[in-house]
């Protein structure tokens, strides 16, 4: 039954992709919304019902194996991320998302499998009853999804607030111990935004978060009200207040971190337009990069230049051996020059492991070829039974592994291309091979 299913969807999948739908015909176009709408809430619901039973049949079978309750849940949901074509983070949200609609909320999944609620806000319900009981989330869900009207019309903000007041008025509790739990997570993160920004997002308390804007609001309009503005706006103001602050910029020249650069010699020196990468955020276009570089020379912030060797047909970074078991120094600054982010596919965490592809304890070597960048959750889920990885070598290709679940699917994971090196002329080429064979 399973596997018929599975060539149905596929073939209506197919069909699916081929639909036309007839210019000037709005009304039709609106239907089709409407129930392309569904189809997906429909589908989110089924996705959820899956989750959870290949959950339970995972665990199961390592229970019945005899192996510690432990590991009874390692990988899971790095599985289901995979499947899915996302994050391991991602992942494990969907299987804790599956897991309490299955268990806890059936009013929700039966909204969600009738294309009343979609996955977004059967999301936004699951979010915000996280911190009751079992018993008492079943009540919200009863009050709030057992009857279809109850939130038609509603958006996100009201039906977030109405299950806010539900979950303070059934466990009061709980929520004050939500909110310190929330408090202890306070942190600061970045994400690329276009035209090589950035977003600086800071998780914290929301009395400290409207402080610090009304403060940097005050001091900027104070900027504008006496002329020293330099000609900024406001929002340019407080941006430059915040950096200058962040930074102790106003008492010490440069920005007092590393920043690793990555460019081509002929982006730096012959006015090349192949784009820099920059660690911790991603391609950045050559003039910016060139300016970045003379801007540091020129504001005298320490500045180094090291050179990074590549293979000329590949690309991929000279690699570096060494005998220890834990890669030295060198080798991890090499590493995360080539891999950027966790080597998982479709997981863009940072790198905070520098793990053996082929496991030391079955002689894997310590080498750039034998070694990958993970995230933490990424490298104890490699750890889990079942799962597999290799390096791949392939001529004419950046570093490759290939990774295997413990389902039997497997999956390769390509490092980024670096800037590539100044071009070369086919008399170099030769030269340089036959200096390289003698």
């Amino acid at each position: 039954m399973g596997a018929l299913l599975l060539e149905e969807l596929r073939a209506f999948t197919a069909r699916l992709q081929c639909a036309e739908v007839a210019s000037g015909d709005a009304g039709l176009g609106i239907d089709l919304l409407d129930a392309i709408e569904t189809l997906k809430s429909v589908g989110c619901a089924v996705q959820a019902v899956i989750t959870d039973d290949v959950a339970t049949s995972i665990r199961a079978d390592r229970k019945a194996a005899g192996l510690p309750r432990a590991d009874w849940g390692r990988g899971i949901a790095s599985q289901i991320a995979l499947a899915r074509r996302e994050s391991p983070n991602r992942g494990g949200r969907h299987l804790g998302f599956a897991q309490a609609l299955v268990h806890e909320m059936p009013h929700t999944l039966t909204l969600l499998q009738t294309g009343r609620l979609n996955e977004w806000r059967a999301t936004l319900l699951v979010r915000e009853t996280a911190c009751l009981s079992a018993a008492d989330r079943g009540i919200v869900d009863r009050r709030l999804c057992s009857d279809p009207a109850t939130l038609d019309g509603v958006g996100d903000r009201g039906l977030i607030a109405r299950a806010k007041a539900l979950a303070v008025e059934l466990d009061a509790a709980a929520v004050v111990a939500r909110h310190r739990t929330a408090v202890s997570e306070r942190r600061v993160t970045t994400r690329p935004a276009p035209d090589s920004m950035a977003y600086l997002s800071v998780l914290m308390p929301v009395e400290r978060a409207v402080c610090v804007q009304a403060t940097l609001g005050r001091d900027a309009d104070s900027l504008i009200a006496t002329g020293n503005s330099g000609g900024r706006t406001r929002n340019q103001l407080m941006v430059d207040l915040l950096f200058d602050r962040g930074t102790g910029r106003a008492a010490a020249s440069g920005v007092p971190v590393a920043v690793n650069l990555v460019l081509s010699d002929e982006t730096l020196l012959a006015g090349g337009h192949e784009a820099a990468q920059l660690q911790g955020f991603g391609p950045v276009p050559a003039g910016i990069a060139r300016r970045l570089v003379a801007d540091s020379v020129d504001a005298d912030a320490e500045t180094s230049l090291q050179r990074v060797y590549s293979c000329p047909q590949s690309g991929a970074l000279t690699a570096m051996e060494s005998q220890s078991r834990t890669f030295p120094k060198s080798l991890r600054q090499l590493i995360d020059l080539r891999d950027r982010t966790c080597r998982t596919p479709w997981c863009d965490a940072p790198i905070r492991h520098h793990d053996h592809i082929r496991s030391h304890r079955n002689r894997g070597a310590t080498s750039a070829h034998n070694g990958s960048g993970l995230c933490e959750a990424c490298n104890y889920a490699k750890e889990a039974p079942g799962w597999t990885a290799r390096p791949v070598s392939r001529p004419g290709d950046t570093h490759l592994l290939d990774l295997g679940t413990p389902t039997g699917h497997h999956y390769r994971s390509a490092a980024p291309p670096l800037p590539a090196a100044a071009r070369q002329s086919e008399v170099e080429a030769v030269l340089i091979a036959q200096l390289r064979a003698s």
